[in-house]
């Protein structure tokens, strides 16, 4: 695996208010699914004001438990891949799209640390999936990222990558997946 990755640090409500303007003049709604940063990526969101416009559901699914029941990913998925992995962000934001209805939505799950990594996954390993558009249309895709730093650095720079994707296609749409 490559070496971890810094985010550097960026004004987070920046980029909220961003993503907020590019989903308001597209008339979007986004939808959040998030395991490692339990609910920080809805937290950002939501700290602009007049989110309402373009935000309505923001699902915390730490446990597989919660991603099985809220989402509908499959325990069969959860047990194959794990639950940091690409098949289950991907069904996890396929979840909260087909859940809310909305036009955009973002997952995350990894490992903050300081336990809980492995050879294959360590520490500050995190998926982000997304998917945009809607039912047949809707196209999905995904990311692996390898954060460094203690649990509060691997999850802000999970929320800034999480923002920055979504701000991608918000501003760029379905040709950027």
């Amino acid at each position: 695996m490559a070496e971890p990755l810094i985010i550097p640090a960026t004004d987070t409500r920046a980029l909220a208010t961003r993503l907020g303007r590019a989903l308001a003049a597209r008339h979007w709604s986004v939808a959040t699914a998030e395991s490692c940063t339990g609910g920080g990526i809805a937290s950002a969101i939501t700290d602009i004001p007049g989110s309402s416009g373009w935000f309505g559901y923001g699902l915390v699914t730490y446990s597989n438990d919660a991603k099985v029941r809220l989402l509908g990913v499959s325990e069969s998925t959860l047990e194959r891949h794990g639950a940091v992995s690409e098949a289950v962000v991907c069904a996890m934001a396929e979840g909260a799209a087909r859940v809310s209805g909305a036009d955009l939505s973002i997952a995350v799950s990894g490992i903050a640390g300081p336990d809980g990594g492995s050879d294959d996954k360590p520490v500050g390993t995190v998926w982000l999936g997304w998917a945009c558009g809607h039912d047949e249309a809707r196209i999905s895709g995904a990311r692996r990222y390898r954060f460094a730093g203690d649990r509060a650095a691997v999850r802000q720079q999970t929320v800034m990558a999480a923002l920055e994707q979504l701000l991608t296609l918000a501003t760029e749409g379905e040709t950027t997946v």
